[in-house]
Protein backbone atom coordinates (compact mmCIF):
# COMPACT_ATOMS: atom_id res chain seq x y z
CA UNK A 1 0.00 0.00 0.00
CA UNK A 2 0.91 3.59 -0.52
CA UNK A 3 2.78 5.09 2.53
CA UNK A 4 4.33 8.69 1.05
CA UNK A 5 2.02 11.42 -0.05
CA UNK A 6 3.96 11.14 -3.53
CA UNK A 7 2.73 7.31 -4.08
CA UNK A 8 -0.90 8.23 -2.43
CA UNK A 9 -1.06 10.82 -5.15
CA UNK A 10 0.56 8.54 -7.55
CA UNK A 11 -2.13 6.21 -6.99
CA UNK A 12 -4.66 8.54 -7.53
CA UNK A 13 -3.32 9.39 -10.60
CA UNK A 14 -3.56 5.95 -11.80
CA UNK A 15 -6.75 4.98 -10.73
CA UNK A 16 -7.82 8.07 -12.63
CA UNK A 17 -6.28 7.15 -16.05
CA UNK A 18 -7.46 4.04 -15.72
CA UNK A 19 -10.55 4.78 -16.02
CA UNK A 20 -10.42 7.15 -18.76
CA UNK A 21 -8.42 4.76 -20.84
CA UNK A 22 -11.33 2.09 -19.63
CA UNK A 23 -13.94 4.65 -21.28
CA UNK A 24 -11.81 5.19 -24.41
CA UNK A 25 -10.87 1.76 -25.12
CA UNK A 26 -14.97 0.36 -24.72
CA UNK A 27 -15.71 3.24 -27.24
CA UNK A 28 -13.65 2.00 -29.48
CA UNK A 29 -14.11 -1.76 -29.28
CA UNK A 30 -17.93 -0.35 -29.77
CA UNK A 31 -17.36 1.22 -32.81
CA UNK A 32 -15.23 -1.87 -34.59
CA UNK A 33 -18.10 -4.24 -33.10
CA UNK A 34 -20.69 -2.06 -35.70
CA UNK A 35 -18.15 -2.43 -38.72
CA UNK A 36 -18.13 -5.96 -37.47
CA UNK A 37 -21.79 -6.05 -37.80
CA UNK A 38 -22.13 -4.27 -40.53
CA UNK A 39 -19.96 -6.42 -42.55
CA UNK A 40 -21.68 -9.80 -41.16
CA UNK A 41 -25.17 -8.32 -42.86
CA UNK A 42 -23.51 -7.75 -45.91
CA UNK A 43 -24.42 -4.31 -46.83
CA UNK A 44 -21.28 -2.77 -48.31
CA UNK A 45 -22.44 0.73 -47.47
CA UNK A 46 -23.34 0.31 -44.37
CA UNK A 47 -19.74 -1.44 -43.28
CA UNK A 48 -18.05 1.55 -45.48
CA UNK A 49 -20.46 4.45 -43.43
CA UNK A 50 -19.36 2.10 -40.00
CA UNK A 51 -15.61 2.03 -41.00
CA UNK A 52 -15.60 5.81 -41.91
CA UNK A 53 -16.85 6.32 -38.14
CA UNK A 54 -14.44 3.87 -36.61
CA UNK A 55 -11.34 4.88 -38.15
CA UNK A 56 -10.62 8.66 -36.39
CA UNK A 57 -11.78 6.86 -33.06
CA UNK A 58 -8.78 4.16 -33.60
CA UNK A 59 -6.22 7.12 -34.32
CA UNK A 60 -7.54 8.95 -31.03
CA UNK A 61 -7.01 5.86 -29.19
CA UNK A 62 -3.20 5.66 -30.92
CA UNK A 63 -2.86 9.51 -30.00
CA UNK A 64 -3.75 8.98 -26.58
CA UNK A 65 -1.82 5.65 -25.88
CA UNK A 66 -4.27 3.44 -25.35
CA UNK A 67 -3.96 1.43 -28.68
CA UNK A 68 -0.11 1.04 -30.12
CA UNK A 69 -0.48 2.58 -33.83
CA UNK A 70 0.46 -0.54 -35.69
CA UNK A 71 -1.91 -2.47 -34.33
CA UNK A 72 -4.27 -0.09 -35.06
CA UNK A 73 -2.97 0.18 -38.62
CA UNK A 74 -3.38 -3.51 -38.42
CA UNK A 75 -6.58 -3.34 -37.76
CA UNK A 76 -7.53 -0.77 -40.03
CA UNK A 77 -5.96 -2.39 -42.78
CA UNK A 78 -7.94 -5.97 -41.73
CA UNK A 79 -11.63 -4.23 -41.51
CA UNK A 80 -11.09 -2.31 -45.18
CA UNK A 81 -10.21 -5.52 -46.47
CA UNK A 82 -13.04 -7.66 -45.28
CA UNK A 83 -15.42 -3.86 -45.69
CA UNK A 84 -13.69 -4.07 -50.01
CA UNK A 85 -14.79 -7.88 -50.25
CA UNK A 86 -18.00 -7.53 -49.45
CA UNK A 87 -20.22 -7.77 -52.88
Amino acid sequence: MANSPQAKKRARQNEARFQVNKARRSRIRTFLRKVEEAITSGDKEVATAALRDAQPELMRGVTKGVYHKNTVARKMSRLSARVKAIG
